[in-house]
């Protein structure tokens, strides 16, 4: 597994148990994210905060001066970042996430911040998977965080999605990387390491996708395209 995506490998953590109480767990889970995520909107001081939300975890703030000033605006117009479809567990990743909207929010900050825009492009990871009714969602939970905490210690994540999972265990985590570099350097943590060796035992099939977003010159243009080493 590429150290890469360790980090995003316990997202489907908030799976509900499979079984009778499936609907009940399932309405307090879908509850829990959507305030969590609803805490992810721009309010009226989102453009001037040092320290933002970028993840369900309101608890694991982004520090923007750890950024320079491109890509703190990034990290901000993340923030609107969310699934457009419900079946975006199995569906192709660039036709689920309202990628538009977020380019949409950049122009916005730029236009504000009279930022002059030189093309860039940034490291997406997406971790699809399928979690067995016998895992112990518990022990995915805490290994989630525990790598989400070390990622934001670690620096450069820039955003970090996942939702509730289909009536098949299937679910898409993601997150947003200001580099590879960067994501090399959190999956080497010993957290990241402890949820990668985690992985074969606690779900029922897992793969890694990686993307890059690239934003042209002026923002002006922009794309999700596989991710090729260079």
């Amino acid at each position: 597994m590429p150290a890469a995506a360790v980090m995003a490998s316990p997202l489907a953590s908030l799976a509900p148990a499979f079984g009778d109480d499936y609907e009940k767990a399932a309405l307090a889970k879908a509850d829990s994210v959507s305030q969590a995520q609803t805490a992810l909107a721009p309010g009226p001081d989102s453009d001037s905060a040092r320290f933002i939300t970028f993840s369900p975890y309101d608890d694991h703030l982004l520090d923007l001066e750890t950024l320079d000033p491109q890509t703190q605006l990034v990290a901000r117009a993340l923030a609107v970042f969310d699934k457009t479809r419900s079946d975006y567990a199995t569906a192709p990743y660039t036709e689920s996430f309202n990628f538009s909207t977020v380019i949409g929010e950049l122009r916005r900050l730029t236009s504000t911040t009279g930022l002059d825009w030189k093309k860039s492009s940034y490291f997406v990871v997406a971790f699809r998977s399928q979690i067995p009714p016998t895992t112990d969602y518990g022990d995915l939970s805490s290994l989630d965080k525990a790598a989400h905490r070390e990622a934001t210690d670690s620096g450069g994540l820039l955003r970090y999605w996942f939702d509730l999972p289909d009536a098949d265990g299937r679910n898409l985590a993601t997150c947003l990387w200001r580099s590879p570099a960067d994501a090399h350097k959190a999956g080497h943590g010993p957290q990241h390491r402890k949820a990668s060796s985690s992985v074969r035992s606690l779900y029922k099939e897992w793969r890694i996708e990686r993307y890059r977003l690239v934003v042209g010159d002026g923002v002006q243009s922009w794309e999700v395209i596989p991710w090729v080493d260079e």
